[in-house]
């Protein structure tokens, strides 16, 4: 009789072994599939790395008008009446702040004529929103070939358009606002003395 008690106890012992081995052997199994699937396929990210830098653009293509950016040139706080198209005549315009002169071109990459009107430059923008238009009065600074916003033929050479603006000398990051069909997009400039 005592025989018996031994060999149900080492029976439900080896059972309870085995069973305990094999539920090991399962966790360890899948902990392993978890891993190698994780190092197959790693999850794709949502949202761009912070070390990324957006590229500049300097050429936008806005319903069929290609504008590029040219120039922007930093006048510094004086338009001297000197420089302009009537030296002789012409005084100096003052700010505090800075004159910029951009110049960009455009073109007509579809098949028919534009009209008259139909794509400009706007406003200068700046990395904090700040909006400085274009100033008037301006022209004796600008060049005779000055452009903006005239018909544009299928696929001729790009055409000039300059404005000048009085922007504030803490400005940075600067873009200028292009326009074509009533639609608009940024373009950033490079400003050189």
């Amino acid at each position: 009789m005592f025989k018996n008690k031994i060999n149900k106890s080492s029976g439900v012992a080896a059972s309870r072994t085995l069973l305990i081995i094999a539920i090991i052997i399962l966790v360890a199994v899948a902990i392993s599939y978890a891993i190698i699937r994780i190092a197959e396929n790693p999850p794709k990210s949502t949202r761009p790395p912070d070390d990324i830098v957006p590229q500049p653009i300097y050429e936008q293509t806005i319903e069929g008008i290609r504008i590029i950016f040219q120039e922007a040139k930093d006048f510094g706080s004086v338009l001297k009446g000197s420089q302009s198209k009537n030296p002789q005549w012409q005084e100096d315009i003052k700010t505090t702040e800075k004159f910029i002169k951009v110049t960009v071109a455009a073109q007509n990459k579809e098949k028919e004529n534009t009209r008259s009107g139909n794509w400009d430059i706007e406003n200068i923008v700046d990395s904090e929103g700040r909006n400085y238009v274009p100033m008037n009065g301006v022209d004796q600074w600008l060049p005779e070939k000055n452009l903006c916003g005239n018909l544009l033929k299928p696929d001729f050479a790009p055409i000039p358009c300059a404005k000048i603006y009085e922007v504030s000398r803490i400005s940075a990051g600067l873009k200028i606002r292009v326009t074509s069909f009533g639609k608009s997009a940024l373009i950033d400039l490079i400003v050189t003395n």
